[in-house]
């Protein structure tokens, strides 16, 4: 997963990036037939890192119950499979950014509750959750890829500040860390409008949508800390104009920040780069009900409804993404740096058992959110452009967000519809 499809992932986590025609059709580079049975079709969008296309070739050879033919998917792949999974010629079995709610509404994935029921509970609840619908689960979660925020100890030490434990702590924190040289914290180059989401609104305690199907911000408590995210624009606290954006961690490991916050995918380079002068913190809570926040996000396997083997296809998603936990482990730590998305294997790798790693698991298992399937594309633009206008802008956030809950309001009578 190369870091923009991370910061897809989890910037936009649950939705269709685009809309609209197929672009490229990508090419197929899967294996000759070795096993036996229906051959089947399993997608997979193009992973920047070495190494992982050959690994999931070798999952699918060792597979001997079906023709199993992977597909390396360059291009825009959301557009790619929401197109294909209209026809008959789209994938058996593939690797999604979701399901998204139209295509569960629509009928176009297969239901894998019976799949992953007996081993429900072992899988990250937060990641799991965005892949269910009316009790059903229709995505297999593959790995789990969460942001933190990373601090300089050495610099923090150096300004008598500590790590922050509040929003107040952060602003405050950002603004005694920032001099000629170095900014107190980089959020991105937009000011953290594309990266944080609805991450402070977890912070103070709220959500997006609640466990009932209604908006989740619809409090005092949404408009606090976002005024707060906007004082750290106005304190020119923020690192902007950076030569790479929040997904890379350059801007921290050559010191033009005090804090980043970042991908836990940034976590070996920053390690190389700066050894034990480092540490990850949750986004920090905000008011009295608040609670420290981390969000995650993870692509799911699933399988086409229309899938002409149907039955083969269930089988071998639950061979690869419940069966194998070497072929899971392997998958999410030996070309890249993801958690696995079962609790027992995050517990046991060891990669993942000490220092900087082992917290960032903590936070993802402990405080973890992902955006609900209930949250769509339009409720995210929505909610994004408001984010926006207050950050830089210094609009006003009830006035912002009044208008985002009546999009979200109608959005969501617009889906219980369907």
């Amino acid at each position: 997963m190369t870091v923009i499809d991370r910061r897809r992932l989890l910037a936009a986590a649950g939705g269709l990036a685009l809309a609209g025609a197929t672009t490229a059709c990508g090419t197929n580079t899967g294996r000759n037939h070795t096993g036996s049975g229906p051959a089947l079709a399993q997608w997979y969008h193009q992973y920047g890192e070495p190494g992982t296309q050959q690994a999931v070739r070798r999952y699918a050879a060792a597979y001997k119950k079906a023709n199993v033919t992977v597909q390396w998917r360059p291009g825009d792949y959301d557009r790619q499979t929401a197109a294909a999974l209209l026809t008959d010629a789209g994938p058996d079995v593939f690797e999604v950014n979701g399901p998204l709610l139209e295509q569960i509404q629509g009928g176009q994935v297969a239901d894998l509750t019976d799949l992953v029921a007996p081993v429900k509970d072992d899988f990250n609840p937060a990641v799991l959750a965005p892949k269910i619908w009316q009790d059903k689960i229709w995505g297999i979660p593959q790995t789990v890829d969460t942001q933190v925020l990373y601090y300089r100890k050495s610099l923090l030490k150096a300004a008598g500040v500590q790590p922050p434990q509040s929003v107040d702590e952060l602003v405050d924190a950002a603004k005694k860390l920032t001099t000629g040289k170095v900014k107190g914290l980089f959020l991105g180059n937009d000011g953290g409008v594309g990266v944080l989401s609805g991450t402070p609104l977890f912070a103070a305690g709220l959500s997006l949508i609640t466990e009932d199907g209604k908006p989740g911000f619809d409090d005092p408590a949404a408009a606090r800390v976002l005024a707060k995210i906007r004082q750290l624009y106005a304190d020119r606290s923020l690192l902007l104009g950076a030569p790479t954006d929040w997904s890379d961690p350059a801007a921290f490991v050559q010191g033009l920040t005090a804090m980043q916050w970042s991908g836990l995918w940034a976590l070996p380079q920053i390690t190389k780069a700066l050894g034990d002068d480092f540490g990850v913190l949750p986004f920090p809570k905000d008011g009295p009900h608040g609670k420290p926040t981390v969000p995650v996000g993870a692509y799911a396997s699933a399988v086409s409804a229309r899938s002409k083997h149907l039955a083969a296809a269930k089988a071998f998603a639950r061979w690869l993404w419940i069966d194998r936990t070497d072929f899971q482990q392997d998958f999410a730590l030996s070309y890249g740096f993801h958690i696995p998305a079962r609790l027992s294997l995050a517990k046991r790798a060891r990669q993942l058992q000490q220092g900087p790693a082992a917290e960032a698991v903590r936070l993802a298992t402990e405080h973890g959110y992902a955006e609900p399937l209930l949250w769509t594309s339009v409720d995210r633009n929505a909610y994004q452009d408001a984010l926006s206008r207050i950050i830089k802008d210094g609009a006003h956030p009830e006035t912002e967000l009044k208008a985002v809950l009546r999009k979200v309001n109608a959005e969501l009578q617009r889906v219980r519809r369907k």
